[in-house]
């Protein structure tokens, strides 16, 4: 089992006369995307017992997710508003004393011994407390699981850089397969350094996998060995891209697990050929989620390659 651990939320995307509600969240979108490519997937969260709560672990069911390590409470469920704009997205959080947020790092939950991998990401890993119960997470778990990370920073969001950067490289110093998109990788390290140089400054951090997304221009990983691995981007009519990063994610995992490289000895270990099939079907299920409106990932039939 794979364990997705962070948001879920309620997007209330712009339409022509009013904010209409989806499901969604990045760690929740990578979780139902990973359950729609039929790998047995887990979801850890704050849940709201809320109207909003109840229709998220609906859509987390209906995409095949074991929700039985989710933290239930009173509390509101996150709303994000999205405004679009030429394809592309913008937010604003409304995330204060939510179900989501308001976890306590000192009452971790009993990982099973099932699971081989445990994901993070998202802006879970900016507002405390949850961030603290992630970072902490992560490291219990560390020496047992896979632990993967894409921190999709969020500049505007972080009102304590300092803390933020200190608690990520936590994170990062830890985890086996770090992903970032360019512009999350020039915002950990600042400077005229290329990124092949930033990347090679990051993985000496911990990482024995690096994955860096570029938009049109495909995505790219740095392996352990000193080994790269390439795959163009998909060329698809863009409706919008929202929940493209989560999907390519869990295309990785997928293909990851599928060839048995989803252990801390296989991603050490990692072929450049692995990995760039890995990134196949990343850029593969994230052509097919753009292609259409919302956070919305393929399901294994609609595949054009095989996992």
């Amino acid at each position: 089992m794979i364990l997705c651990c962070g948001e879920a939320l309620i997007d209330m995307i712009e339409g022509d006369d009013a904010f209409m509600p989806h499901v969604g969240g990045a760690v929740f979108n990578t979780a139902c995307a990973l359950g729609r490519l039929e790998q047995k997937v887990g979801f850890v969260s704050g849940l709201s017992t809320d109207m909003f709560g109840t229709r998220l672990q609906d859509a987390l069911h209906a995409s095949h997710v074991d929700t039985s390590h989710m933290i239930f409470s009173d509390r509101p469920t996150t709303l994000a508003f999205v405004q679009l704009s030429g394809g592309n997205a913008t937010y604003t959080f409304y995330d204060e004393n939510t179900a989501g947020r308001c976890l306590d790092a000192a009452n971790l939950p009993t990982i099973p011994d099932t699971a081989r991998a445990l994901y993070f990401g998202g802006i879970s890993l900016i507002g405390m407390p949850a961030a603290d119960f992630y970072a902490a997470l992560a490291v219990d778990q560390a020496d047992k699981r896979v632990i993967m990370i894409d921190p999709n920073i969020r500049p505007q969001f972080i009102t304590n850089p300092a803390a933020y950067r200190a608690r990520l490289a936590k994170m990062i110093a830890v985890s086996d397969i770090l992903k970032v998109s360019d512009d999350d990788l020039n915002w950990i390290i600042d400077g005229p350094a290329t990124l092949d140089e930033k990347a090679a400054e990051v993985l000496a951090q911990g990482p024995k996998l690096l994955l860096l997304t570029k938009g049109s221009e495909g995505a790219k990983a740095y392996l352990a060995s000193g080994q790269t691995a390439e795959a163009k981007a998909r060329k698809v009519d863009v409706v919008d891209t929202v929940g493209a990063g989560d999907t390519f994610n869990a295309g990785v995992l997928a293909k990851l697990s599928q060839m048995g490289c989803l252990t801390k000895q296989g991603i050490a270990k990692l072929s450049a050929e692995d990995a760039r099939a890995a990134l196949g079907l990343g850029v593969e299920v994230a052509a097919i989620t753009v292609s259409r409106a919302g956070a919305n990932p393929p399901l294994l039939s609609e595949l054009s390659i095989p996992i």
